[in-house]
């Protein structure tokens, strides 16, 4: 017997350019996503949603800034607060900072230059949005951000640590974020957010041949599944 397959909702902004991607690595993994124009105030019928990398209205003003007032955040907000699962890429993890459905703020990389290139990562907590990881695994995920140095002021980033909400760390610190801080999650565990991009390392056949991203991608399937099927 097949198994079915959870849906998911991509949210599309203008300027969005990952969605299609991170769509056919949720299909790749057993999902059925659900493209979904960031102008439809409504949520379909959903396990989870996932708000993709881009440059969402050309990230004018500030990146995220303008996608944040776009009608279906306020859905995507009380998608949340009903429990359900939110993971925000690169663009995605700004958008979701600037809404404050995640603390802290992504600003221009320390460089003050766009880059693309492989990061090694670290799992801080295996938890949530990592349950196929171990703390402390080291992944291989592709960044490509010129505004993803990630910031919390000192009072914030203690409050983050002490709730465990650190769940990646780079390595090797590419942007200049506090702490190495990849990405994190909020105190209710169902919203996280990282820069780099685990859809690109989902097929070896592309990119730098790492899979390392379907552990982030699955953990999220797996999360959507739990929430349609478990009511069914």
């Amino acid at each position: 017997m097949t198994e079915a397959r959870p849906r998911v909702a991509v949210v599309v902004f203008p300027g969005s350019n990952d969605d299609r991607d991170a769509a056919l690595a949720l299909e790749h993994l057993g999902a059925e996503p659900v493209l979904h124009w960031h102008a439809d105030r409504e949520l379909p019928e959903v396990g989870a949603v996932v708000l993709p990398g881009g440059f969402s209205y050309g990230d004018y003003l500030r990146a995220g800034a303008i996608a944040r007032f776009s009608p279906a955040m306020q859905a995507v907000a009380d998608f949340a607060a009903d429990g359900g699962s939110v993971l925000g890429i690169c663009n995605g993890f700004q958008v979701l900072c600037e809404a404050g459905l995640l603390p802290g703020a992504l600003r221009p990389n320390e460089s003050l230059s766009f880059i693309c290139e492989d990061v090694p990562l670290r799992v801080e907590h295996a938890g949530a949005f990592l349950t196929r990881c171990e703390a402390g695994q080291e992944l291989t995920i592709p960044i490509k951000h010129g505004e993803g140095c990630y910031f919390a002021d000192d009072e914030l980033l203690a409050e983050l640590e002490a709730g465990g909400q650190v769940v990646l760390r780079y390595r090797d610190n590419p942007n200049g974020s506090v702490d190495s801080i990849a990405g994190v999650m909020n105190a209710e565990g169902n919203v996280m957010g990282l820069m780099p991009h685990p859809e690109h390392a989902v097929d070896p056949l592309v990119g730098s041949g790492s899979t390392d991203g379907a552990l982030i991608l699955e953990a999220l399937v797996d999360r959507a599944r739990d929430r349609l099927f478990a009511a069914a």
